[in-house]
């Protein structure tokens, strides 16, 4: 059950972060990699620049779009087009 909550997080994540970032977005699966990405790289800087959200399964939606939306700003800048 927890592989399934975390994979929705992961979709809903990777799917706001593509409709932020403009031409971000890969399809449903990729969206749920970006995703799933992003919930690890915002758990992993967000508490390091002193940023706690919580732990309700709305911050870790808010917690993984702000990490998908790093990721793919960073994706954009290392492959443009």
């Amino acid at each position: 059950m927890h592989l399934l909550v975390f994979l929705l997080v992961g979709l809903i994540a990777g799917w706001l972060a593509g409709l932020i970032v403009k031409g971000g977005g890969y399809g449903l699966i990729g969206d749920m990699v970006v995703g799933v990405i992003g919930a690890y790289l915002g758990g992993f800087l967000l508490p390091r620049i002193g940023l706690h959200l919580g732990s309700g399964m709305i911050d870790s939606i808010i917690s993984a779009t702000i990490g998908a939306i790093i990721l793919l700003v960073i994706l954009k800048i290392v492959r443009p087009g």
